[in-house]
């Protein structure tokens, strides 16, 4: 008997021979759902639409303050990204360096978004501005007919201020009119035009190299969860997708070193490769894992708590099913 399972995630190249085929979980029949993130997270977190998949770190760790949380993890991370260059000023404000964010007023898509999760919370560690030292404004980056709102409900803490912007009002032209001094977000605002909107660190390449050199932590955005339901029923099926999609890593990292002729359109894709894999110390520095990866888990989990978002400061090993934390050899 096959199970069958829907599985909505991007198609990103680490997972690209579980949508293609090419990689297939024992015993389960995968139906890969190509939406982009927005709509997956969406429609998972409000109507639990699909058995498997993609979802924001911190929706997810959200989730676990109910009673009753709707889905468990996998160490499996569809997403990374090092998130200094996705903070933005306008130059008008006088900020010169991170430290003069202190007063100031920053938007944000929504409050627990994973990336300013993390954003806020490197704010507050590497460079003096506490949550509360700055005023805090939620909603649509760009135009929208429809107001921004938390796909999640979560508490604010008390002396954290955060006000939703105005209906028709959007981040990105406010940011431009000087109403907003910053905005920390995922995605680049319309109106950057690298100089009076611009990158809160013009060298951010440098900036993340050196962050990642000194604490080793390479922020995780998205996981791959289960609804608890269909893991309760069949408790095996996380070992095996674990299993599948460590098999498509090594297939996404052979693409990526084919030479033969170019897989992506980047010209000189093969010294960016070997650059990173210098920074990083190793060949394979995209890992998924429990061990590879509990102290950046233990970060974040730190930075939601003190937030005031996750209800008390989750243990790393309470967001992924019990049997996918140890180690294995294929």
């Amino acid at each position: 008997m096959v199970l069958k399972l829907s599985f909505a995630c991007w198609d990103y190249d680490r997972f690209k021979a579980i949508e293609d085929g090419r990689v297939r979980p024992e015993g389960i029949e995968l139906t890969f759902l190509n939406y982009r993130v927005e709509e997956t997270f969406f429609r998972q977190l409000r109507f639990r639409e699909f058995d498997v998949s993609e979802l924001s770190l911190s929706s997810y760790v959200l989730t676990l303050n109910q009673d009753n949380p709707p889905f468990i993890a996998l160490p499996v991370f569809a997403s990374r990204y090092f998130r200094h260059q996705s903070m933005y000023i306008n130059t008008n404000s006088g900020i010169k360096k991170p430290s003069d964010l202190r007063g100031k007023r920053i938007g944000s898509p929504e409050y627990q978004m994973t990336a300013p999760v993390w954003q806020r919370g490197i704010m507050e560690d590497e460079f003096g501005v506490p949550i509360n030292s700055v005023e805090w404004f939620v909603g649509a980056i760009e135009p929208s007919p429809d107001e921004r709102i938390s796909k999640v409900w979560h508490s604010v803490p008390a002396d954290v201020k955060i006000t939703a912007i105005e209906r028709g009002k959007n981040l990105s032209q406010m940011l431009a009119d000087g109403e907003l001094d910053a905005i920390f977000s995922a995605t680049k605002p319309s109106s950057f035009d690298g100089k009076t909107i611009t990158h809160l660190f013009p060298n951010f390449k440098e900036v993340e190299a050196e962050y990642y050199q000194r604490t080793k932590i390479f922020p995780i955005m998205h996981v791959i969860a289960l609804k608890r339901d269909v893991y309760d029923a069949n408790p095996w099926i996380a070992k095996v997708l674990q299993k599948a999609f460590e098999k498509a890593m090594d297939i996404g990292y052979e693409a990526l070193e084919e030479r033969a002729a170019l897989r992506y359109m980047l010209p000189w894709l093969d010294d960016h490769y070997e650059e990173t894999q210098r920074l990083f110390g190793e060949k394979k520095y995209w890992k998924d894992g429990f061990d590879e990866n509990k102290h950046v888990l233990e970060k974040f989990l730190e930075y939601s708590f003190n937030q005031g978002l996750a209800k008390r400061k989750f243990k790393p090993e309470e967001l992924f099913a019990p049997n996918t934390l140890e180690s294995y050899v294929l």
